[in-house]
């Protein structure tokens, strides 16, 4: 894949924060990632297409996976870039685009990223005045989105997601 970095070392994470344009394009920008791509998780239905997890019946959420190298960027690190670039108090929802496939998620690919992924959820929780809707599962069966979904910024120079 054009635009990798090379590394040694290699773990994923799993983001759910919205539109996965945005997200991606978040993730992008920090030191240490090595690639994203954006797809979805979470649902029931096999090799989901955007149209169908745009209605909502395939319980699936916009995800990005980041692919990173923790000698050069912590997952707490990834965590701050979560919890920065959307509001976790939403249900279901990031801004004007609405649905079970824009809820605050993380996806968990190990004991060690579970308990650092709680422990700042309880951070954030005591710093905020509304309840935190973000859940925390494991990771599932990760389904890549449509080539056009990927660095979709990039390709297209938007520099914003919904209307």
């Amino acid at each position: 894949m054009s635009g990798e970095r090379q590394s040694s070392k290699q773990e994923k994470a799993t983001f759910g924060a919205g539109c996965f344009w945005h997200v991606e394009d978040a993730f992008l920008k920090e030191p240490g990632v090595i690639s994203t791509q954006s797809g979805f998780m979470g649902g029931t239905t096999e090799n989901p297409t955007y149209e169908e997890v745009c209605t909502g019946r395939t319980g699936h959420t916009e995800v990005v996976e980041v692919t990173y190298d923790p000698d050069k960027v912590t997952y707490d690190r990834l965590l701050d870039v979560f919890w920065s670039i959307h509001d976790p108090t939403q249900v279901n929802r990031q801004g004007p685009d609405i649905g079970v496939q824009y809820r605050s998620v993380i996806f968990y690919h190990n004991a060690e990223q579970q308990k650092l992924a709680e422990a700042s959820r309880e951070r954030i929780q005591k710093a905020s005045s509304k309840p935190i809707a973000t859940s925390i599962e494991p990771a599932g069966k990760f389904y890549r989105a449509e080539e056009y979904h990927q660095r979709y910024f990039e390709k297209t120079g938007r520099r914003c997601c919904g209307v």
